[in-house]
């Protein structure tokens, strides 16, 4: 950075300069757990020298302190997967079941819309289909921040809804089902190379949400990738060149994720949950009626407080999915 001709390179300045403090904000945590480390060692010594209740009550209160601090570092600690620390594409998708499944992915929307604004991270709407007579067909975003794809793979797969349905006149209990799926937006220094023969590019009018020009012109670009047959689209811009432009970037961001998958063999996995929005499949149920859950089938963590959840309050989920996901990986489940 002290170099004279550091920033004649703005691209690779900031991308230096982001890893640099990235670097800053671990040394500086190394740094904290070292001194908890110390301060915890020196209290043991003191205590099993001389046991006192007063020492040992100071010993709590100081070491209570850091709980939210050492929470916070474990959980980033579990987020060391290559793309964890990258910001996220989601997708929302609703099951069969039309008005009733649509309006579901619509609650599934602004619950991750809410999370997005507890965390302090940036959003933007990239395609949305909206339905029939309410909710949506799907909805695809951007979500800005670090590690936002770290947290929102745990998020990965088919929600399940129980309630007494608003579109059914006797007032009958509904289960219904959407589809949600997050990838990484990728860095320009990850090289995915499209070639335009394997490319197919179609323009549309926007529908739904937008301002005066977005659905007056065929500005919506919709890509399709012919060797894999991947399909995404774009319609939140005027501009047919923007809107080209943010639906290569999540063509890429997909197709790094489709190689991701690949080389893992988690392709088939992945595609089971997306062919088969229903029955068997979903990682989380939100009940409604006649009681009030929502519980994670993986983890088995589950509240009572649906209205915190639907509000965006998900981290203990997220949370509790990432540590179980760290003791599969080390056989303790």
């Amino acid at each position: 950075m002290n170099s004279p001709d550091f920033w004649n390179d703005s691209k690779n300045a900031q991308k230096v300069t982001k890893k640099i403090n990235s670097l800053r904000e671990s040394i500086e945590k190394d740094s904290k757990l070292e001194e908890i480390a110390e301060e915890l060692e020196t209290y043991s010594i003191l205590l099993e020298e001389d046991f006192s209740e007063i020492l040992l009550e100071e010993a709590s209160e100081n070491l209570l302190d850091y709980k939210q601090f050492l929470d916070e570092v474990e959980i980033q600690f579990l987020l060391s997967g290559s793309s964890d620390h990258n910001s996220a594409i989601l997708t929302i998708h609703p099951g069969a079941g039309g008005t009733e499944s649509q309006d579901w992915a619509e609650m599934l929307l602004r619950m991750y819309l809410r999370w997005t604004e507890n965390e302090n991270f940036k959003h933007e709407i990239v395609d949305f289909q909206p339905g029939d007579e309410a909710g949506i067909k799907s909805v695809t975003m951007e979500i800005l921040g670090d590690f936002a794809y770290g947290f929102l793979k745990s998020e990965i797969g088919v929600h399940r809804l129980v309630r007494i349905s608003p579109f059914n006149a006797q007032g009958k209990r509904q289960t219904s089902f959407a589809s949600v799926f997050a990838y990484p937006i990728i860095e320009d220094e990850v090289e995915i190379t499209i070639d335009s023969k394997d490319i197919r590019i179609d323009t549309y009018r926007a529908s739904g949400k937008g301002g005066q020009g977005v659905n007056t012109t065929d500005s919506a670009v919709r890509i399709t990738h012919i060797p894999t047959n991947l399909v995404v689209q774009c319609q939140n811009e005027r501009s047919q060149i923007n809107n080209k432009s943010t639906a290569m970037k999540i063509l890429k961001s997909r197709l790094h994720q489709l190689y991701e998958e690949e080389r893992n063999i988690e392709r088939q996995k992945m595609e089971n949950t997306k062919t088969d929005i229903g029955w068997g499949n979903q990682i989380r149920s939100y009940v409604f009626h006649p009681y009030q859950m929502v519980k994670d089938h993986r983890t088995n963590h589950e509240t009572g407080n649906i209205s915190s959840v639907m509000n965006g309050d998900l981290n203990s989920f997220m949370n509790t999915f990432l540590k179980y996901q760290a003791e599969m990986k080390l056989g303790k489940k």
